[in-house]
């Protein structure tokens, strides 16, 4: 059985345009797979050059090979391998997602669906090698995790009084042949659905879902509201709805074209160490008592592919994934809820930062109270964004953070442009203060329970001499002839003209157009009539 929208028929498309890379030689997926992928993020390797990868060919530290390929970086290696996945162009993307928002389509079940190829319950999932032991599962950060982890594991549960479905992207690390935990903070929906569990006395039905059709894991890893189904935002995605089945023993829905499902249970009244697991802050996090699934099914395809995400420091594909969805849900939250129009676009900062700290907004013309409010807007929008938020002009390209920081530098008066909000939540990032016990004992940790923002408004309060560039049509010709010269191929990096920021006037644009056309000596001569004795 085939979809137009599922994983397979994403890697086709990716083949075709050659985005992926096919890797037959043998790979330890213990210590070289997530490394070899790894180099194209921690390297001058230019974006548009970063690729998916599928290993055909998959062993162990223990030499033992796997049936099944593994698929690395082929959801968003980079911005066009996410829009592969979408099926649209990039520039399309933001509408898409606002579509999706405003416009969600509910799934649909259907009687059946290749992910119940293989179903293995009971004493199937306690021979020797099978059950998990028998999934590819990578090692994320070879030298540091303690574990193989699911990474691109999107754990559906429900609400237990109103039956509304939750799609979250956690990390589960393999405990055993039939248990993966699962790191999951408070505030997490699958937080909420578990305490929920815990005061009605009843475990929670809960499926780890891997290699969906791609828009379930564009939405899957998306903070929208509580209540809202991710599988309905993934048919917005799509403008289709995504064909549900029945998991074969536990009360939970999951995409029909999905590679590998594992069903279970969580007890909520058990909490069990887990970690520790490179994070996206860039730092190993540290151990946590977290729930863990016990397992009574696991489903997949015939001919399964097994999917990880590259994550921890970024840029990765799982900052990709957040970036491209992210975006436009704070640019329309600022501009739709707040009613801030003169804010035109957004930037979360994605190398080494984690998207979230560094936030930059664009605005046109703005009165300077719209500036302030649309910085205190940012940190509204969730807890665990905006550490520095910074408004810029137009002009200003928020994607070059040395465009940002020269308006930084000569935009703003610290004293006057920049104020520090106390009183914010430090979130998920280091330091980390463990409390007592033995090394065994240190499962659980304190965070600091504040931290502050900064805001910075960089914006233009008065008129400014023109940016100090030749005019856009010298740089244009400049261009050609650089092409003609047979130079090296160069990207303009903005600004890459000059132009006026209020402080130009007639007469010296009269005077610049005499120096392009061999008249200079008309000016010195004007000047010249207006010396002065000293």
């Amino acid at each position: 059985m085939t979809d137009p929208n599922d994983l397979r028929a994403h890697l086709e498309r990716l083949d075709a345009e050659g985005r992926l890379v096919r890797v037959t030689r043998p790979i330890n997926k213990d210590t070289e797979l997530h490394p070899l992928v790894r180099w194209q993020f921690r390297s001058d390797l230019p974006e548009n050059q970063r690729k998916g990868f599928l290993f055909e060919n998959v062993i162990d530290s223990s030499g033992k090979r796997y049936q099944h390929p593994v698929a690395v970086g082929v959801l968003a290696s980079n911005p066009a391998i996410y829009a592969v996945g979408m099926q649209c162009e990039l520039s399309e993307v933001p509408a898409r997602w606002k579509q999706a928002l405003s416009n969600p389509i509910e799934a649909v079940l259907v009687d059946s669906g290749p992910v119940h190829e293989v179903v293995l319950t009971g004493d199937a999932l306690d021979a020797a090698g099978e059950g998990l032991d028998a999934i590819p599962i990578p090692i994320s950060t070879p030298g540091f995790d303690n574990a193989p982890y699911s990474t691109c594991s999107h754990w559906i549960t429900k609400d237990i009084d109103t039956g509304i479905r939750n799609v979250g992207n956690y990390r589960g690390q393999i405990k055993g042949s039939r248990k993966v935990g699962c790191y999951n903070q408070g505030g997490q929906h699958f937080t909420l659905h578990l305490d929920k569990c815990r005061k009605k006395g009843v475990p929670m039905d809960a499926a780890l879902v891997i290699g969906p059709p791609p828009a379930v894991s564009y939405a899957a890893v998306q903070k929208v509201p509580y209540g809202v189904d991710e599988l309905a935002v993934a048919g917005g995605l799509l403008g289709e709805p995504i064909p549900l089945v029945r998991c074969k023993t536990v009360d939970i829905e999951v995409p029909a074209y999905a590679e590998l499902v594992i069903e279970g249970r969580v007890n909520p009244d058990w909490l069990e160490p887990e970690g520790p697991f490179g994070e996206s802050h860039g730092h190993m996090h540290p151990r946590e008592l977290s729930p863990f699934l016990e397992v009574t099914a696991i489903t997949h395809r015939k001919d399964m592919i097994y999917l990880s995400f590259i994550s921890q420091v970024t840029p990765s594909e799982s900052s990709v994934i957040k970036k491209l969805g992210y975006e436009p849900m704070l640019l329309g939250f600022i501009r739709d809820s707040v009613g801030l129009s003169s804010v035109v676009a957004v930037n979360m900062h994605e190398p080494m930062t984690n998207l979230r700290k560094v936030i930059v907004i664009k605005m046109k013309n703005p009165s300077q109270p719209e500036v302030w409010r649309a910085l205190s807007a940012v940190t509204t929008f969730h807890q665990g964004v905006g550490k520095l938020v910074i408004a810029v002009d137009a002009d200003i390209d928020i994607t070059d953070m040395d465009a940002v920081l020269w308006a930084i530098s000569y935009r703003c008066k610290p004293h006057e442009d920049m104020q520090i909000l106390h009183g914010r939540e430090k979130g998920h990032a280091p330091p980390f203060h463990y409390m007592g016990g033995t090394t065994e004992e240190r499962v659980q940790y304190h965070e600091e329970a504040t931290d502050s923002c900064l805001l910075v408004n960089a914006t233009l309060k008065t008129p400014f001499p023109p940016v100090s560039l030749p005019k856009q049509p010298y740089m244009e010709r400049a261009l050609e002839i650089w092409k003609e010269l047979g130079l090296p191929e160069v990207r303009p990096k903005y600004p890459w003209y000059g132009y006026s920021l209020g402080q130009w006037d007639t007469e010296l644009e009269e005077e610049a157009e005499l120096a392009v056309q061999g008249k200079h000596h008309l000016t010195g001569d004007k000047l010249a009539q207006r010396k002065v004795k000293v």
